[in-house]
């Protein structure tokens, strides 16, 4: 029986995938045949840390370092792509968070902070995910192929306390990709998101792993009693990367153990 879920002839662009959510999501792609992988990330080291794995389980990768929140840094990102692989089949806008260098201020209160603190999140959530798209889809077009796919959070579906300007970003990431699923389905690219909740990421981990009463109180919030995994996230971008996902565009898949439900 053929894989439903192979990539096989796909190339994958995972923007800040040095480690975490991005670094399982390059991992379960050349698992599953991709034909190549660009391994993006702010720090070029963790990227080649993860092309270094690719490659150890059989698959093909490059390390692109590039600032998502700089368009001319995308486009640089872009052309090696092409230059590389020829093309970009699937792009996955993982990069997120407060970015690569947030500021000290940046998990204050919106209200006691300023344009530099909102920045750092509104640069990487919402204008890493129009740089990137935006670079990628010219050639999507003229393929009439593509996969286009944002990690966003559940802090965008429902709202966050103390996390208000990256709530905001992230529900305006996953509007823009409502958007451009109604503007490019007919040539045949489809535009999804998957809403992500408490995962094991090395930052997240590492803060749940110091305070056990308090991630005790976080899991009473989750119907399945446990924190995400990486793995629980690659799994649907896998998904919705492949052929399985075929007739599927404008959606949003949240992954997040039941701590909020959809219709």
């Amino acid at each position: 029986m053929s894989d439903i879920l192979s990539l096989e002839n796909r190339v994958c662009l995972v923007t800040g995938a040095g480690q975490g959510v991005g670094r399982q999501v390059a991992l379960h792609m050349a698992a599953h045949g991709a034909e190549g992988i660009v391994v993006n990330d702010y720090f070029l080291e963790r990227a080649q840390s993860v092309v270094a794995e690719v490659i150890a389980a059989g698959g093909r990768a490059i390390a692109v370092q590039a600032d998502v929140t700089n368009y001319e840094s995308v486009q640089a990102m872009v052309a090696r792509a092409n230059e590389v692989y020829g093309r970009v089949d699937v792009l996955v806008n993982n990069a997120g968070n407060s970015g690569a260098t947030p500021t000290p201020d940046a998990r204050k209160p919106f209200w006691e902070t300023g344009p530099e603190a909102w920045n750092s999140f509104i640069g990487v959530n919402f204008y890493g995910v129009l740089n990137c798209t935006s670079a990628v889809v010219p050639g999507m077009i003229e393929r009439r192929a593509g996969k286009l796919i944002t990690i966003i959070s559940d802090a965008g579906r429902m709202g966050e306390a103390g996390l208000e300007v990256y709530s905001g970003a992230k529900a305006g990431a996953a509007g823009f990709m409502r958007g451009v699923a109604r503007s490019l389905g007919r040539h045949q690219i489809s535009a999804n998101c998957v809403a992500i909740a408490a995962t094991a990421t090395p930052a997240i981990a590492a803060r749940l792993a110091a305070d056990p009463e308090r991630t005790k109180k976080i899991l009473e919030k989750y119907v399945i009693r446990r924190i995400g995994e990486p793995t629980d996230v690659a799994n649907m971008v896998l998904f919705l990367a492949s052929d399985a996902s075929g007739w599927i565009t404008g959606q949003t898949y949240p992954v997040n153990g039941g701590f909020s439900f959809a219709l």
